[in-house]
């Protein structure tokens, strides 16, 4: 996502921490100093006092007047757009890094909201430069690339923004667009400090969301239930809030989707992601098609591992009955990621030590914390930051593997600089889930024994049903979700109907649902922040397993070609990105490559029960 976009990226996994860190090891925390050294701190209040001052003079230089630029000009033009990104980036990173960090102080909020808006302010006068550029004939601007090699440079962007072309309102309802849009993320607050404020009494322990979703994990199946059951309680009571904040945020989106003429809620998503809704619909049907060779027979083998009848959903997660339940201290964690990263390439474990030495990863659990795991790119001349809730579980050691993923990709793409290194969300997943592909491939060869490589495998299968099974009926729920809402406003019950088809159809019949299972979708922020992000997780899960694939066929080289993968950021096309693999993901064959993978692992489960 864009630097200035607080709609920070989440993690696919929705059961990976809890309270405490004891026997966790020294923990770290962010050093937000490299982007300001406090709230108060001078060098806020002189970007603040540039960016006004840059705005308002672009805008004088350049509204009406871009047809008129020579191509050196035209460079300079972009240059100085791409500089008030940055600067408004490393703002918006602090005042947002900040606030995660302890979402329940309301000076941090307030903090946030206050910097948000007048940024919003300031950068109000350049809304003109988007629609002024779309205006702009695409003869004029091949001859200006053709003219000068620094600006051809920036043609991709270009050609993402000009795909928005046909979407575009006037200038001046473009503006007022641009103005409301801290309205509605006082809606995206409002879900995280509900959120951030729940609290969940188990077993006569108080809890926030993270603590009682890390007890779905627990051996002891009580201690599951106690907590399913804790946590419809709780949802039950605040669902209201949360429908309401759905229906919202779902009729803002109808209501600009409608505008602009977009064809269907998910026009604007994939637009974004530079990917072509036909290869998503591919992507989306092959999953849901194997749906009975990959969750159904998986889950069907776990029911009878754990000796029960039929699963509820406490058990989607459980540990094996053989499986070690001891904790994975921070130092094991990281000793175990960085030699898988090492393994691979020196150049990899080079790049992700500074996270570890540098305060560049906040782990440890903490009130008000915000939940889950995120790596966020900063801006191109800082660093990325990583967010973890690590509470030693083995799904731990996979996050951080997966989040730092992220922190090497986007240190790689940052030589592209601000308006190239963001890279789409289809495949801003790779590294991460390459990373974690690596971490386990690494364990799996050091297995001692058949009881440790079954336990191994299930694991993996498990965090791969979550991506890709998981993710594509998440999709579909918000597709449902989306639809249902333009023919009116939808009731919690609506909504719960919804949830429960999709869950139904992906997990298969092992599975029983118990009362109050039905609004689970209240606590998943990626529909809240980021409507339909959630099929990346499944396009990044299917690219890599496709690329691993490619990796052990034919090893030669294949570095070489992954770096420079990484290094384009957003400067190329996923088919030109997958071009020197042999790769394309227009094929409708291709997304079964990647699910064959799953499918072997779970071939290879059954296998070691004979």
């Amino acid at each position: 996502m864009r630097p200035t976009d607080l709609r920070f990226p989440f993690p696919v996994r929705d059961a990976n921490a809890s309270s405490g860190t004891d026997g966790l090891g020294d923990l770290p925390e962010w050093d937000l100093t490299d982007l300001y050294p406090a709230p108060d701190a001078p060098e806020l209040k002189r970007d603040l006092d540039w960016l006004e001052a840059e705005c308002a003079s672009f805008a004088s230089d350049y509204e009406n007047k871009l047809a008129d630029l020579d191509a050196d000009a035209f460079l300079t033009c972009i240059q100085r757009n791409e500089k008030i990104s940055t600067v408004s980036g490393r703002i918006m990173s602090y005042a947002g890094l900040r606030y995660y960090q302890l979402t329940t102080d309301a000076d941090r909020a307030k903090a946030l909201s206050d910097l948000q808006e007048k940024v919003t302010v300031y950068s109000t006068p350049l809304v003109f430069f988007s629609l002024e550029l779309n205006r702009l004939e695409d003869d004029v601007l091949d001859g200006h690339f053709a003219r000068n090699a620094e600006l051809a440079r920036y043609k991709p962007a270009f050609d993402r923004l000009r795909a928005m072309k046909p979407y575009q309102l006037s200038d001046e309802l473009e503006k007022f667009l641009h103005d409301l849009g801290v309205v509605g993320d006082a809606w995206e607050r409002l879900f995280d400090e509900t959120i951030a404020w729940l609290t969940f009494e188990v077993d006569g322990e108080e809890l926030n969301i993270e603590g009682t979703l890390n007890l779905l994990t627990e051996q002891d199946r009580s201690k599951r239930e106690a907590a399913a059951h804790e946590l419809a309680k709780v949802l039950g009571e605040n669902v209201k809030t949360f429908a309401r904040v759905h229906n919202t945020q779902a009729k803002e989106k109808e209501i600009l989707d409608r505008w602009r003429g977009m064809e269907t809620p998910q026009t604007g998503r994939h637009l974004s992601n530079d990917v072509e809704p036909e290869v998503v619909e591919a992507l989306r049907n092959a999953v849901v098609k194997a749906y009975p060779r990959l969750s159904h027979r998986y889950y069907e083998l776990k029911r009878k591992w754990l000796g029960l009848d039929t699963l509820e959903v406490w058990d989607r997660n459980a540990p094996l009955p053989m499986e070690d339940t001891r904790i994975v201290d921070w130092t094991e964690a990281t000793r175990t990621v960085m030699d898988a990263y090492n393994a691979f390439d020196p150049r990899m474990g080079e790049l992700a030590q500074p996270f570890f030495e540098k305060g560049w990863i906040d782990a440890a659990v903490k009130p008000g914390k915000a939940p889950g795991a995120f790596a966020h790119p900063t801006v191109v001349d800082v660093h990325p930051y990583v967010m973890l809730n690590y509470l030693g579980k083995p799904r731990d050691v996979m996050t951080l593997a997966h989040e730092l993923g992220h922190g090497v990709h986007q240190v790689l793409a940052a030589d592209q600089g601000e308006m190239l290194s963001s890279t789409p969300l289809t495949l801003a997943e790779t590294a991460s889930v390459f990373g974690e592909m690596l971490t386990f491939r690494k364990m799996l060869d050091a297995a001692p024994d058949n009881a440790t490589r079954k336990v191994l495998l299930a694991g993996k299968v498990e965090d791969m049903i979550n991506t890709v099974v998981r993710q594509i009926a998440f999709y579909d729920f918000e597709c449902k979700l989306h639809e249902a809402r333009r023919a009116g406003e939808l009731t919690p019950d609506d909504i719960n109907a919804l949830w429960m088809s999709v869950q139904a159809e992906s997990l298969g019949p092992a599975f029983t649902f118990m009362d109050g299972y039905e609004t689970f979708w209240a606590y998943i922020p990626h529909f809240v922040h980021s409507p339909f992000y959630v099929y990346a997780y499944a396009f990044g899960d299917g690219l890599v397993n496709a690329l691993y694939a490619n990796y052990q066929d034919t090893p030669e080289g294949f570095e070489e070609k992954y770096f420079d993968m990484l290094k384009a950021g957003g400067s190329k096309h996923h088919s030109e990105l997958l071009k020197p693999f042999g790769l394309d993901a227009t094929d409708p064959a291709f997304w079964d490559k990647g699910l064959s993978m799953i499918e072997g692992f779970i071939d290879e489960l059954e296998a070691l029960e004979e």
